[in-house]
């Protein structure tokens, strides 16, 4: 699914998510936006999001769902002269297209790793960021390899590209909806290790639990919309190159990830 901490190289920037947090399917009628960009609901770009997913989509405590992708998606809406609203949906509804063919939001940004299938169904945007896959264990475990899990319990987010690696290790891979429920089930016992994206399993290890290693995977997350929607995903690629070229991505990039990108 769903990184490393490096910058995806030439990699354009950014991610595009949420604001608000609507719970509710907008109307298949549509409306036209700044630019020619046909959105599913005047004057507002709609996105399709997956929280819990530190630091690229959570909700603070004031209920709010915030973050990179959040952020970086608000620079999109910015570009069009519309408003960011945001619906909370399953991962594998957004990974699928199913939240795009349905009308219920305009793109779809939830850390999403860009595969051959996955294009298929929807039309990816530039990539911008890295996708390693992580391993999470309580502290003072000794599981640091592939090798080390075989026999293991790991949790995996369902649809992501986590569980495919688990499965291609011939792992026991339990599947959990969000990445919450995967680091629960580590607290309670249930399983003995989580494989899931660096980038948003590090704020686990200011918790107690441990980071034992880093499997590359050469796997670049994107932003996608419905599969011919030409004049937004141009109006995306657009808001990625002006937000690397202008210092906004470097910016929103420190914020959230807490280091500079890399230039590699």
């Amino acid at each position: 699914m769903r990184t490393s901490l490096r910058l995806a190289a030439p990699l354009v920037a950014g991610a595009m998510l949420l604001a608000g947090c609507s719970s509710t399917s907008t109307p298949a009628a549509s409306s036209s936006a700044a630019g020619g960009v046909t959105l599913v609901k005047a004057g507002t770009l709609t996105v399709c999001t997956n929280p819990p997913y530190e630091p690229f989509e959570y909700t603070d405590a004031s209920g709010k769902v915030v973050g990179f992708d959040i952020d970086l998606t608000n620079e999109v809406a910015k570009d069009l002269g519309v408003t960011l609203t945001t619906v909370v949906s399953p991962f594998e509804s957004i990974q699928s297209g199913v939240a795009l063919d349905t009308n219920t939001c305009d793109i779809v940004a939830s850390g999403i790793t860009i595969t051959p299938e996955r294009e298929a169904k929807i039309d990816f945007s530039d990539p911008y960021f890295n996708a390693d896959q992580g391993l999470l264990v309580k502290a003072g475990s000794s599981l640091k390899t592939a090798a080390d899990l075989v026999g293991k319990k790991v949790a995996v987010q369902q649809a992501t590209t986590g569980e495919t690696w688990a499965k291609d290790h011939n792992l026991d891979a339990v599947q959990f909806e969000d990445l919450g429920l995967q680091v629960q089930a580590l607290q309670t016992g249930q399983v003995d290790a989580v494989i899931n994206d660096v980038a948003v399993l590090g704020p686990f290890v200011k918790q107690g639990y441990s980071m034992n290693a880093n499997f590359s995977t050469g796997e670049k997350y994107g932003l996608g919309v419905k599969k011919g929607n030409t004049a937004l995903l141009d109006a995306v690629n657009k808001t990625l190159a002006r937000v690397q070229s202008d210092g906004t991505y470097t910016t929103l990039y420190t914020k959230n990830i807490g280091t500079a990108p890399s230039a590699s």
